[in-house]
């Protein structure tokens, strides 16, 4: 009798975790929906009228929280993102007065550079990752002031020329397409959610966590660098609050994805995508109702806490590192 009871238990407990499983991976879905048609309601159908003005916004939070995504499926998180757009912003300015291309390199190479010092001081002297980014952040911050500190940093015209939604459209999908594939079928996803999941176990099932964890954090950069490109031929140049701000945003799409904080094996690459579009569609509709900025923001803080409280598996989080 006491085994069927038992037995019956856990059954309940598996149904339990399978409903709260299904409504985690619909929540961001329909409150994608649901925020829409909240403002659209509210803004009397502006919002649709000018979706495509809303969505210009959405390619650099898009690609640079591909490479976010990939440090926290690993347990670890990335405060300097903001900074890391904002240098190598400058850099594709600058060398976009040479070469193009060379200056889409130069990006990438500037984005990856800052990473591999994260990645450094994380895995190689053991200090926390968001203590890293967190310095890496204000450090690379007070160098952006200083660049720009007498004019902001001007980029050619031909840069100016490539602001076409085509271009970026194409970029975003072909960040978002490989990210995808590599992370659903391939080893790289597996590893990470491993490492995510525990890294002691992963370190047993001969994963080398170390090397993974300093690769990670140079592709987010390399990545970020990336978009880098994608916001200077939006903007055309970079001024002292270039990136301000955006390491905050990829951490609120994300969480808004449905990301747990802790990283691990719940992470789907979905969370990105949906994300992206559900804090672009949050802050634009909050802008076109007319909100203030702090009400913007407090708004915005009270839904990023929701977001939280329902994604973090407790279980895991001290594998946060």
């Amino acid at each position: 009798m006491a085994e069927t009871t038992s037995a019956v238990s856990k059954e309940e407990a598996l149904k339990k975790r399978s409903t709260m499983a299904l409504v985690r991976s619909l929540l961001p879905v329909a409150g994608l929906i649901i925020v829409f048609i909240i403002f659209n309601t509210l803004t009397k159908g502006r919002m649709l009228g000018k979706l495509s003005m809303a969505m210009s916004s959405v390619y650099v939070t898009m690609i640079a929280s591909t490479g976010v995504f990939f440090v926290m499926t690993m347990g670890g998180l990335d405060f300097s993102q903001g900074s890391i757009l904002g240098m190598a912003s400058i850099v594709v300015c600058l060398v976009s007065k040479t070469s193009i291309p060379l200056a889409i390199v130069a990006g990438i190479a500037t984005g990856a550079a800052i990473g591999a010092i994260n990645g450094f001081f994380y895995v190689n002297r053991k200090i926390k990752s968001f203590i890293v980014t967190i310095c890496t952040m204000f450090l690379f911050r007070g160098i952006i002031k200083y660049l720009t500190s007498n004019a902001p940093v001007q980029g050619s015209a031909k840069l100016i020329m490539l602001n076409t939604d085509r271009l970026k459209v194409i970029c975003t999908l072909v960040v978002v397409c490989i990210g995808f594939i590599a992370f659903t079928f391939t080893r790289f996803g597996i590893n990470l959610k491993a490492i995510g999941a525990g890294e002691k176990a992963a370190k047993f099932a001969g994963i080398r966590t170390d090397r993974m964890k300093f690769l990670v954090y140079v592709l987010a950069g390399a990545i970020t660098g990336f978009a880098a490109f994608i916001n200077s031929i939006k903007v055309g140049s970079v001024t002292a609050s270039g990136g301000n701000q955006v390491e905050t945003q990829i951490l609120i799409a994300l969480v808004l994805g449905g990301m747990p904080i802790s990283g691990g094996a719940k992470s789907r690459f979905t969370n990105i995508i949906i994300g992206s579009l559900l804090y672009v569609v949050l802050a634009s509709g909050l802008n076109m109702v007319g909100l203030s900025t702090q009400t913007q923001q407090l708004i915005q803080g009270v839904v990023f806490l929701v977001f939280v409280a329902v994604f973090a598996d407790r279980e895991s989080l001290s594998v946060i590192k």
